[in-house]
């Protein structure tokens, strides 16, 4: 028992670690744009190269 008073500590610093980047990479505008990131990968950019 007395493990615990070492794993509570750290799985809520690691907790808060996680929210913390989760709210960092919302505000660097990651989540900006996700149907244009969809849209850009089925676009025909890779059609217009010279077939083998």
């Amino acid at each position: 028992m007395e493990i615990l008073g070492l794993l509570i500590p750290v799985s809520l610093g690691l907790g808060g670690l996680g929210l913390v980047a989760f709210i960092w990479s919302l505000r660097g505008r990651q989540y900006e744009d996700p149907k244009g990131d969809a849209a850009r990968i089925l676009s025909s950019e890779w059609d217009d190269r010279p077939k083998p």
